[in-house]
């Protein structure tokens, strides 16, 4: 009976000595280095979060990362050699369970229209180009007209949108979706008369530019002052953006109910199981898992048996969804991603989170050390000198292909002295150069092999095509599943 009693009175006392030091009047516990209360105002506020857990953002579900095979699983029809299977890891994030739709991107539009009215070319920038369906030999006309205003297509895919567009729309998607999370805490309100330099952006909120409506629940400190949010305060997300190459083939196989353990016990050719492009569950048997191009001149089926019920593209959720819950990772648009594109990628990127295009930036300041903004009220970035990473390693003597003279001896070469570039009419050009990105998962008007996650293309950065569209992923931070 002692013993119990002594064992009990022992576990008090550290019961009683651990609130002390984690428990706190801060609410905050304390620091296990300093002993130091956080989030008090006796010690000056400390800033302290414990067990934060991100949640995904409107639209995006979250993919476990791991280590996968990227790259080609099957014959190279092409012969472009450009990607080699090689083993690599990446880490957890978040994907649209979608792709990006008309309705979508007219919101961005719309958005553009409401706060810049006058602005006609900042406006012009940002419309998709819809005579991308033009066609010199095919009535497209309609589409140039319908495809993207009229209703009827509001949930189908946006094409005509170029990489840079695409990139545009992540940063507004972006700012849209914290300044929602902040006016539904009541920190800020809707502001519908922002314009010009005062327009909200994550960035100019948390810097203190952004001057706009209070809400009626500000943050606050531990001693009842007023706070604006801040990064370390874990309230807003992190930016939506393209995914890398190696994020988005990840995510379109969903290998995660073809493990065993740690043991994969099949490989995919599709986002599906299986190397047929039909469904074999019962419950849709027969059914095209994609929109593609069955065969030369069939690009739906015939009247009364549509094989993939779709002339051009389909809703953004049609056909079945992968392991992920990704619906159209295969067909019905190709999707860009962020990679620069380079033919030898599998041997030059890390074996962890791979991605070529690398610009590190950062925010200008005027001469008083204040950051500056654009006529649009957003941040301005310079280019750190020397991380323009996009060509890294290219043109040097231990990569270059191209021989001229004594090239060994060549000093601060580029890509273009490593890939033939000549825009002279006719003539022959690699068209692999810093402005040129990968894009992939196969297309309406695509043949199954370009169904393959493992496939890539490649297209100017500032160039759009009828069957490309996109959608947008999010980092993870922290563990990648929790602990």
């Amino acid at each position: 009976m002692m013993k119990l009693r002594t064992l009990f009175m022992l576990i008090l006392a550290v019961s009683v000595s651990g609130c002390g030091l984690f428990g706190g009047k801060g609410g905050g516990g304390a620091s296990r280095t300093t002993g130091w209360e956080y989030n008090s105002e006796e010690t000056g506020n400390i800033p302290f979060e414990s067990g934060y857990k991100q949640e995904a953002g409107p639209g995006l579900v979250f993919i476990q990362g791991g280590t996968f095979t990227m790259g080609r699983v099957e014959q190279d029809v092409m012969y472009r050699w450009d990607n080699t299977p090689r083993r690599v890891t990446v880490a957890s994030f978040y994907m649209d369970e979608t792709e990006v739709s008309n309705q979508d991107y007219r919101e961005f539009i719309h958005w553009l229209n409401r706060v810049y009215p006058g602005n006609k070319p900042k406006i012009n920038s940002a419309l998709p180009d819809t005579t991308a369906w033009r066609s010199q030999l095919a009535y497209n006309e309609p589409y140039v007209e319908n495809y993207f205003r009229h209703p009827a297509y509001s949930d189908y895919p946006v094409v005509g949108v170029n990489w840079e567009q695409a990139n545009a729309y992540c940063a507004w998607r972006t700012d849209r979706v914290n300044e929602q999370i902040l006016v539904d805490r009541g920190i800020i309100a809707h502001d519908n008369t922002q314009s010009g330099q005062n327009v909200y952006t994550s960035k100019t909120y948390i810097t203190g530019l952004y001057q706009g409506t209070d809400g009626n629940n500000p943050l606050e400190n531990p001693d009842g002052s007023t706070k604006r949010v801040q990064w370390e305060d874990g309230i807003m997300l992190p930016n939506y953006r393209l995914p890398t190459e190696a994020e988005w083939e990840y995510a379109a196989y969903g290998l995660t109910e073809n493990m065993d353990g740690e043991l994969l016990t099949d490989k995919k050719l599709y986002p599906w199981n299986g190397a047929y492009l039909r469904e074999d569950s019962k419950r849709g048997k027969g059914q095209l898992n994609a929109n593609f191009v069955r065969g030369r001149g069939d690009m739906m089926g015939v009247a009364g048996a549509l094989n993939d019920n779709a002339d051009i593209t389909a809703p953004v959720f049609s056909y079945q969804a992968n392991d992920f819950g990704l619906y159209c990772m295969a067909g019905n648009v190709n999707e860009w991603v962020a990679d620069v594109y380079r033919p030898m990628s599998f041997k030059d990127v890390e074996e962890f989170n791979p991605f070529r295009g690398n610009v590190i930036t950062e925010y200008r300041r005027d001469n008083n050390g204040t950051l500056m903004r654009n006529e649009f009220g957003e941040l301005i970035k310079d280019t750190v000198p020397g991380l323009d990473l996009r060509n890294f390693n290219d043109g040097d003597p231990n990569s270059q292909i191209v021989e001229s003279g004594n090239w060994n001896a060549a000093q601060n070469n580029k890509t273009s002295d490593m890939y033939i570039q000549d825009d002279r009419p006719g003539a022959f050009s690699s068209l692999i150069n810093d402005n040129v990105r990968v894009y992939k998962g196969g297309s309406w008007k695509d043949r199954p092999y370009w169904l393959v996650p493992g496939t890539r293309r490649y297209l100017e950065q500032d160039k759009s095509q009828d069957d490309l569209g996109f959608r947008c992923a999010m980092t993870r931070v922290g563990s990648p599943q929790g602990f």
